[in-house]
């Protein structure tokens, strides 16, 4: 049997930083996980910046309510759930995700937990565990699956290697170039022909 571990922003929706970051315009919160390889350097960078520019949960959150999936994003999600299990392994938290969650119809989300004053300052994040995504795929080779991973970003690349077939989805050319072993898909329809010739071999 066949499960699919991917990726959230960037594949299903709009990478939540960027969208802060045009909303506050504090540019210095455009940096993602397609630019710092190292989750945790980039947490720290944010965590401060949000202390200097006293910015709280309630104002990401807000940004959040205005946010959509990406265009086509739910029509793929629900073509995929007719053919596999889907697990969005994200390193998004809990107190972003509701929102865009429930707009996707409310898949099967792993991801973290930030630390909250009762002020609302984001003082602190606790990941679900280290390298999550790696280990979730792990996790489900354990449990005899075959594994479909997607992802767009420095922060996907231990769980597409991890996989049993690994798919960058609009990924930067500086990720393209750097992992040149996984296909590459910019859109949607491309994806469902990769997706399905993977189930198909699979299943021969």
């Amino acid at each position: 049997m066949h499960i699919v571990c991917s990726d959230l922003e960037g594949v299903f929706v709009p990478e939540i930083w960027i969208n802060v970051a045009e909303k506050t315009g504090i540019e210095e919160l455009r940096l993602t996980t397609r630019d710092i390889a190292d989750y945790n350097e980039l947490m720290q960078k944010r965590l401060s910046i949000l202390d200097q520019h006293n910015i709280r949960l309630g104002d990401i959150t807000r940004v959040i309510d205005q946010m959509e999936p990406l265009p086509g994003a739910l029509d793929f999600l629900n073509w995929l759930r007719e053919r596999s299990q889907v697990i969005i392994v994200s390193d998004t938290y809990v107190q972003f995700a509701g929102p865009l969650m429930r707009q996707l119809g409310w898949p099967t989300l792993f991801c973290h937990t930030l630390l909250v004053a009762p002020d609302g300052a984001i003082t602190d994040y606790r990941l679900r565990q280290e390298d999550g995504k790696r280990k979730s795929v792990e996790a489900m080779q354990g449990l005899n699956f075959h594994v479909i991973a997607m992802g767009d970003s420095y922060n996907d690349i231990s769980m597409l290697k991890a996989a049993d077939e690994g798919i960058l989805f609009r990924p930067p050319e500086n990720v393209v170039s750097e992992f040149p072993q996984f296909p590459v898909a910019r859109e949607y329809e491309d994806l469902k022909p990769l997706i399905e010739q993977v189930m198909a071999g699979e299943a021969g």
